[in-house]
């Protein structure tokens, strides 16, 4: 069946802050004498939609994909054999703004992106022996949502519902008819990621009752809506506001007042109609929380029936795991499971309460752990559908992706724009996938032969973005590691990462490129950065000096020396980790390489500030985005890019390094680290070929270790 064309519209008017425009409705009667053996649609509803055949709703949770609509038209295919009935049948659809009219996004630019415009629908049913496209026969209507916004909310009147209106039979005669709508510029795709999905439902584990409302309690935080059960008057306004952090018992929502206007903080509104019990969930957005502050409602109203926590992300499956007898530990491996989860809506997110933008870095820094605990490839796969499309012409990428055309000159850079190699690189490592090796093969080249021009043009080595994000005692952008020190090293990694994919691929010319943009890179570094006598990296900080021994900046009989001062710059920090992201993807790792597996076990698990111990130790139920201190600034609590933590317990304290070469995916190195507080640790991770699994356990007589691996994995020394 061939992508439908013809867009369709209820009006040509947008939402924004100043002025309402509902949420349109659109229906078409059809008649049939028989039902087919076989009838199928094609939808692609923008920003969101709902689509109901005969009554029923059959389509995704926010749908459909988000994404650049002039980049990609992504739509949606569902069989509706099953919903048809012989004589008089109806296509019925609700549409929502989502990203393609996001007007709280003005920090990025998307409120005058050019894909902006009310919401609009193109939709064709084929079946064996008759078919239709969305046209000016679909009648249109204002929808009970007067008001939906991807990063704020949804407000509901129940009382202007209409009953039966997505059933036959229904009287639509004072119904306008559709209108034309513009097509976008993107390509039609149908969407192959793994759909949004309710994966838990919660009751308030506590309720709180204020001068001005309730506190509902739903002890974790994560991400998704709220169903509001209320047996209203008529008229009655609920206002649900979700937040995740409370101040002297309040909601505080100052980390999101830089983004959304007040009074827009993940709002949602329901007004009653008043006639016994109502029930209404949120469909065009979603909000991350713990709390939910409520008003409007009676004491009498405010049971624990009140509200359900409805928890959503992507259908991913656990494909791996951690657990030991340090319950900080194991604890931290679930709040990253949180965090990855929580901010997985189609493609890895930066906050499901604030942005909701799928920044690179994060997902970059991310890619290993998130593979070696979820079967997230196929959504990785399809996102980077979404990056190669916003690669410019000079192959540069966008800090954030999808985008309107903001992160080119700020928010981007090698150390984000790497998610263009890293995401492929471990997929095939962990997956076996060459396919997404040659789907992204010729827009790695083209970043690659950028990095050469950069590299010619700013006297041999990168400095063109962000850094190493989010280190304690700072603010975000304030790097202790120096940006020509880590954009650098990672331009090496990425140019060494290309070599290696091309090199998969046969692709000799390819590879001989970037490898010798990596060999550039790697002398520039050790002749500017290094000073050769004291083996410091510029910027003398933990970072720096992980970063140089991580990607093997150093000569083999440099690194002890190297080590040494990693090692005095952890003694000089009383113990204690001081890094942003990108150091905290490698620390630990060097650390074990070197034989100080139990430092970075203390490092990571210590409850003083900063670590990911002390996050645990204040109540924690994810990452958060930044080490504050206690009574510090409250940022993002539930962030992902801080995870690598899950990785390295998996490769590194259980011992599970599968495919440590990368070239073959029937080899695992199976080497413990005995961290010396530790009675036990096990993990386990499923493979293309099967499941590993390794557990170590102390008993007097010694250390014991069972390992099981899949027929046809063989274990290596």
């Amino acid at each position: 069946m061939n992508f439908p064309l013809n867009f369709i519209a209820a009006t040509r008017e947008y939402n924004d802050f100043k002025k309402y425009v509902p949420a349109p409705l659109l229906r078409k009667e059809f008649f049939i004498e028989t039902v087919p053996a076989k009838a199928e649609v094609l939808i692609c509803g923008l920003g969101f939609y709902e689509l109901y055949i005969n009554g029923k709703r059959i389509n995704k949770l926010l749908a459909p994909y988000i994404a650049n609509p002039d980049d990609i038209l992504y739509y949606d295919k569902y069989d509706i054999r099953e919903y048809l009935r012989k004589g008089e049948n109806v296509i019925g659809i609700v549409l929502g703004n989502g990203i393609l009219n996001a007007f709280s996004g003005k920090a990025w630019e998307f409120d005058i992106a050019r894909f902006r415009a009310a919401p609009k629908v193109a939709l064709k049913l084929e079946a064996d022996d008759f078919s239709f496209e969305s046209g000016e026969d679909f009648k249109v209507s204002s929808s009970p949502i007067f008001f939906d916004e991807y990063r704020c909310g949804e407000h509901y009147d129940a009382r202007l519902e209409q009953p039966g209106w997505n059933l036959p039979g229904f009287d639509d005669s004072n119904w306008a008819t559709a209108i034309p709508a513009t097509m976008p510029y993107g390509e039609p795709k149908l969407c192959m990621a793994d759909p949004i999905v309710i994966t838990q439902e919660l009751k308030p584990a506590k309720i709180s009752k204020l001068e001005d409302g309730y506190i509902y309690d739903f002890g974790i935080n994560m991400a998704g809506v709220c169903k509001l059960r209320i047996n209203g008057r008529p008229g009655q306004q609920v206002n649900l506001c979700h937040g995740e952090h409370l101040v002297d018992g309040k909601l505080d929502m100052k980390s999101l007042a830089y983004f959304t206007p007040e009074g827009y903080f993940q709002k949602d509104i329901y007004i009653c109609k008043g006639s016994g019990q109502e029930e209404y969930t949120p469909r065009f957005t979603f909000h991350g929380f713990q709390y939910v502050w409520v008003t409007g409602i009676t004491d009498e109203q405010a049971t624990e029936d009140l509200l359900t926590y409805l928890i959503m992300n992507s259908d991913l499956k656990e494909r791996g795991g951690f657990a030991c007898s340090d319950e900080v530990a194991s604890t931290l491996q679930l709040l990253t499971r949180r965090s990855t989860l929580s901010n997985f809506y189609y493609f890895p997110m930066d906050c499901p309460h604030r942005e909701k933008n799928g920044w690179t870095g994060d997902a970059a820094v991310s890619a290993e752990h998130i593979l070696l605990n979820l079967n997230a490839e196929t959504s990785f796969k399809e996102w980077l559908h979404s990056v190669r499309k916003a690669q410019n012409e000079l192959g540069q990428l966008p800090g954030i992706v999808p985008t309107g055309g903001w992160g080119f000159t700020w928010g981007n850079g090698p150390a984000w724009d790497c998610v263009l190699v890293y995401l492929p690189y471990f997929t095939y490592v962990y997956r076996g996938d060459t396919e997404i090796l040659a789907e992204n093969a010729t827009a790695i080249f083209r970043y690659v032969h950028y990095l050469s021009n950069v590299i010619q043009r700013d006297g041999g080595l990168v400095a063109v973005g962000l850094g190493d994000w989010a280190p304690p005692g700072v603010e975000f952008h304030e790097h202790k590691c120096p940006v020509n020190v880590s954009d650098s090293i990672i331009s090496m990694d990425i140019c060494e990462k290309a070599a290696f994919i091309f090199g998969i691929l046969e692709m000799e010319s390819e590879k001989a490129y970037a490898e010798a943009q990596a060999k550039i890179l790697r002398r520039n570094i050790r002749e500017q950065l290094i000073d050769h006598e004291t083996m410091l990296v510029a910027g003398n900080c933990q970072t720096s000096q992980a970063m140089g021994l991580f990607y093997n900046i150093f000569e083999e009989k440099e690194k002890e020396k190297a080590f040494a001062r990693l090692l005095k710059l952890i003694e000089a920090a009383d113990g204690h980790m001081d890094t942003g992201i990108l150091g905290a993807r490698v620390i630990f790792h060097v650390l074990t390489a070197f034989g100080h597996s139990n430092l970075a076990f203390k490092m990571i698990t210590q409850p003083t500030y900063p670590s990911y111990g002390n996050w645990v130790a204040r109540g924690a139920t994810t990452l958060w985005e930044h080490f504050h201190p206690e009574g510090g600034p409250v940022y993002s609590q539930n962030h992902h890019f801080f995870g690598d933590i899950s990785a390295w317990f998996i490769k590194r304290i259980a011992g599970i390094q599968y495919n440590p070469t990368g070239k073959n995916h029937k080899e695992v190195l199976i080497k413990p680290d005995y961290i010396g507080c530790l009675d036990y640790a096990e993990a386990f991770h499923i493979t293309p070929y099967g499941k590993i699994e390794v557990k170590w356990e102390r008993k007097p007589e010694g250390v014991e270790l069972y390992t099981k691996v899949p027929e046809g994995i063989m274990i290596i020394a």
